[in-house]
C-alpha cells in the first residue's frame, strides 16, 4: 500500500461520513465473523449467516476502495 493511499484513507476517515460508516460496518462484520469462527460447529443458519456476512464485508471493503480511488483522482 502506498503512502498516498494511506493518507487518503486517513483523510476520508477524518472527513467523509460515508467512508466512516463503511469502515464501521466492515469492522462489525469482521467481529461477527470472528465470533462465528470461534465456534466448534455451526448450524445451517449460522453457516448461511457466515456466507452473508462475508459478502457484506467484501461489499463494504469494495465501496471503501471505490471512495479511495475517487478521492485519489480529485
Amino acid at each position: 500500500m502506498s503512502t498516498s493511499t494511506e493518507a487518503i484513507r486517513e483523510q476520508l476517515m477524518a472527513t467523509d461520513p460515508e467512508y466512516q460508516r463503511l469502515y464501521q460496518e466492515h469492522a462489525r462484520y469482521s467481529r461477527q465473523l470472528e465470533e462465528l469462527a470461534s465456534r466448534r460447529h455451526l448450524s445451517d443458519d449460522e453457516q448461511m449467516a457466515e456466507v452473508r456476512l462475508k459478502k457484506l464485508k467484501l461489499r463494504a471493503k469494495d465501496e471503501m476502495e471505490r471512495l479511495i480511488r475517487r478521492a485519489g483522482r480529485a
